[in-house]
């Protein structure tokens, strides 16, 4: 009724003054305007207009401060509306908010892709006018690892993964002062449809029995099943937790980390010609033939007096024919470990712009990251092997037996 009487005198008043505004200052105009737009259905964030007093109001005006925002077209000023009592938000601009959406995706990519902090700070700069801090940097990057850690944790759906592939990458962080090394363990596999998926990666202070068992429950218990083979470089820690996780799956050393432990303890000038040796053995079309041809190379390592290569050919030359126990097709994929490498240098790039961390989880949110992106590239989309050759050899070992 208040609202009702003051718009009819407000009326009355400009009727009578048609000709002529005096008496009406600004604020009495504003004043009627905004009672106007009650009656209309407008409701004031202070839930009442200019000057009235009422039990619903829920703040009062305090004028207006201006703030920067940063877009892709560069700086834009804002003219805010300053409220006590009650906050003000748009529902085009959220509060707080310093830079447009896309410049903050934007910046995170810039970092995730390899481009460091200082380099970053550059390129905004002549982009858009002003410099991002690095502590700015950070805090966009916190709002990536929610993300990351939820694609890092997510269920596998890939069914069964017959070929598991597992390496260790070290990378430094510092610790009180101190640089040491931290192990992120790293799973890619081949599911049973022949594509690639990077199963994960888990922070480990070392690659020793405790740390690679935990791995592999955790990747268990997201889902992975299936596993007939489990490729990796000689590493007891891990061989052991094998074993105990996965009792029925075998295991595959690989034999690019095998040729590099003989080549050191050969002399560089016969480095070459051992290395043809060795590829031999991996050449033979089965694996009595590889036996055959090792042992006959252990006897020429030793008439080149070059006794303690032959030693660990002779000790270890079994561990890396298990490939030979798979269809032949799949030999060339399954002996070696090099899908993983090639996704270790990956990260050994991007990581090398870091220097050094702050703690194990940044390392190993930046190094999922890179893992995630490569995962939905071409990488992860293109087959990588014919399982039906794996999926013939089983049912005639299962009709064998």
């Amino acid at each position: 009724e208040t609202a009702n009487y003051v718009r009819e005198n407000c009326t009355a008043k400009r009727g009578s003054n048609q000709e002529s505004d005096q008496g009406i200052g600004p604020w009495q105009r504003r004043r009627d305007s905004e009672r106007a737009a009650g009656k209309r259905g407008g409701v004031p964030l202070t839930q009442a207009v200019r000057y009235e007093h009422s039990e619903a109001r829920q703040g009062y005006r305090s004028g207006h401060y201006d703030r920067n925002l940063t877009t892709t077209s560069g700086d834009v000023t804002l003219h805010m509306l300053r409220l006590k009592g009650v906050s003000f938000e748009t529902a085009i601009i959220e509060r707080y908010r310093r830079r447009e959406s896309s410049v903050e995706e934007a910046l995170i990519e810039m970092y995730l892709a390899g481009v460091s902090v200082r380099r970053v700070e550059d390129i905004t700069e002549a982009l858009w006018g002003s410099k991002v801090s690095p502590a700015t940097i950070s805090e966009l990057n916190k709002k990536a690892y929610v993300h990351i850690e939820d694609w890092r944790n997510r269920p596998l759906q890939g069914g069964r993964y017959p070929y598991v592939y597992v390496d260790g990458i070290y990378l430094r962080r510092n610790w009180g002062g101190e640089f040491e090394n931290v192990a992120i363990l790293v799973a890619i596999a081949v599911n049973e449809d022949g594509y690639r998926e990077v199963l994960g990666a888990a922070e480990g202070m070392k690659e020793d029995k405790a740390s690679w068992v935990s791995f592999f429950q955790w990747l268990r218990g997201r889902g992975l099943d299936g596993v007939k083979l489990i490729v990796g470089d000689k590493c007891m820690g891990m061989l052991e937790a094998v074993g105990e996780v996965f009792p029925d799956a075998k295991y595959q050393r690989c034999t690019v980390h095998f040729y590099r432990n003989v080549f050191s303890v050969t002399p560089r000038s016969k480095v070459k010609l051992v290395a043809k040796m060795l590829k031999a053995i991996h050449a033979q079309e089965s694996k009595k033939a590889a036996r055959e041809k090792a042992r006959a190379v252990v006897e020429e390592l030793c008439s080149m007096k070059l006794k303690e290569a032959a030693k660990k050919v002779e000790d270890s030359i079994e561990e890396t024919l298990t490939y030979c126990d798979f269809p032949s097709e799949h030999w060339t994929r399954i002996r070696t470990n090099n899908v993983i490498e090639r996704l270790n240098r990956e990260i050994r790039r991007r990581t090398r712009v870091v220097g050094s961390f702050p703690d194990g989880n940044s390392a190993l949110m930046l190094v999922c990251a890179r893992l995630r992106h490569v995962a939905g590239s071409q990488w992860g989309n293109k087959k990588y092997m014919n399982m039906k050759h794996l999926e013939a050899a089983i049912e005639d070992a299962s009709i064998a037996g």
